[in-house]
């Protein structure tokens, strides 16, 4: 990792993501202050609907995005982006009305699916050896989970000082850092010096070019079922934690905050180890095994559940979303380097915006689906949801070449097909 670090490039640029990721922290704390706020009856509705409308400006957002700055310079895409977060976050203090809220949050998160895709497709023109290219993949995972573990503390240290609105503050603080670090850092030149041959495509071709590449990709389309694997396990643990602490267990809600620690701390584990597990272990048995620990994880839970007048229930709900985010991590790390190799570096942008689009369509379908299984019994639900991530397994499993075009055979600009 110290080496990856010393490249003043992805020092700059991985900066920048990590101080942008504090401010969006800072912006889910305030805003579910905000939304008891502007309806103390209904906060959690009002919350539930600007989360699920971040999903869907991530969903719709990133491939049609991705196809609109096909051609602009990768550095202003990641400066504007930043500056219309910055707006926006910088705007939020302000309203005075619920639908203002949806509106500000759907520019802002279809901002992010306009940074984050094109962030992705620049670190691998920064780092061109494959194990530098790894240790900067588990760095991203280790910062993401980091920001959902120290962002409420962080925040909570910010309201004993400034009220709430002022986190909204803080967020666009972040987005101005994390524009200023990218305005100095030079950004390589999209897809390779000969991006600027390739054919213009249309608008709609464009769009639906990066969803075309996992279709017809070979090592791309067992990706897409253990991305619905990890949405299952994963809104069972985000949804029904809560759930599960104070009804079941009747605890306070302390409790919540660790045992979603905990499984911040298994993904945490995995990012920390991977790097060297994949010098020796091929992505497809090191994200297979992944898939069959979140499942495994999950369609366990019921057993922590029928002891749940004992602390060791509880402690072993912790275990288990630890093994979550274990395989968590396992699966979805990896999986930059599977683009990288299996996609020509002209169409990394549209891949890394299908990939990000494709992964949140699976949260879409997971997250009301834990909630609304959950009032039928939570074991039942985490029986449904690990039966659902065990079958996208099994598929990918059956779908994934077994002929690993691993280290031995590693072509840049593999074909389609």
């Amino acid at each position: 990792m110290p080496r990856v670090l010393s490249h003043p490039v992805y020092r700059r640029l991985f900066t920048a993501q990590v101080v942008a990721l504090v401010g969006t922290g800072l912006a889910t704390v305030a805003l579910g202050l905000v939304a008891y706020d502007l309806n103390p009856a209904a906060a959690g509705g009002v919350l539930g609907t600007a989360l699920a409308i971040k999903m869907v400006a991530y969903v719709v957002v990133a491939p049609l995005a991705a196809a609109a700055v096909a051609r602009l310079p990768r550095k202003w895409v990641l400066i504007g982006a930043d500056a219309l977060r910055l707006v926006v976050a910088a705007s939020l203090p302000f309203v005075g009305e619920v639908w203002q809220v949806y509106v500000l949050i759907f520019v802002m998160q279809a901002a992010s699916a306009t940074f984050t895709p094109t962030f992705q497709s620049v670190i691998p023109d920064v780092l061109k050896r494959e194990d530098d290219y790894t240790v900067a993949l588990s760095l991203s995972r280790l910062a993401y989970d980091l920001e959902s573990i120290l962002s409420p503390i962080f925040a909570a240290a910010l309201l004993l000082l400034v009220p709430s609105s002022a986190l909204f503050f803080g967020t666009a603080i972040g987005f101005a850092g994390s524009a200023l670090l990218v305005a100095a850092t030079v950004v390589p030149r999209r897809g390779g010096e000969d991006a600027e041959e390739r054919p213009q495509l249309p608008f709609g071709s464009r769009a639906r070019r990066g969803a075309e590449l996992f279709v017809r990709t070979g090592a791309l389309r067992p990706v897409l079922l253990l991305n619905l694997a990890v949405a299952a396990a994963g809104a069972f643990v985000l949804v029904q934690t809560v759930v599960i602490v104070r009804t079941t267990f009747g605890q306070s809600e302390d409790v919540v905050p660790l045992l979603l620690a905990a499984n911040g701390l298994g993904s945490m584990a995995a990012a920390i180890t991977l790097p060297r597990v994949l010098r020796r272990v091929p992505e497809r048995r090191v994200m297979l095994t992944g898939g069959i620990a979140l499942t495994t994880a999950v369609g366990l839970a019921p057993v922590a559940l029928g002891v749940a007048q004992s602390v060791w229930g509880l402690v072993t709900v912790g275990l288990l979303w630890f093994l979550v985010g274990l395989g968590w991590s396992t699966v979805e790390t990896p999986v930059g380097r599977i683009i990288r190799r299996n996609v020509p570096p002209a169409d990394l942008p549209d891949a890394f915006a299908a990939q990000f689009s494709l992964s949140h369509a699976c949260w879409l379908i997971t997250y009301p689906l834990a909630g609304w299984l959950g009032t039928a019994g939570l074991s039942p639900t985490a029986l449904i949801l690990a039966g659902l991530a065990g079958a996208a397994t099994l598929a990918a499993a059956r779908l994934w070449p077994t002929v690993e075009t691993a280290k031995d055979s590693v072509p840049r600009e593999a074909t389609v097909g």
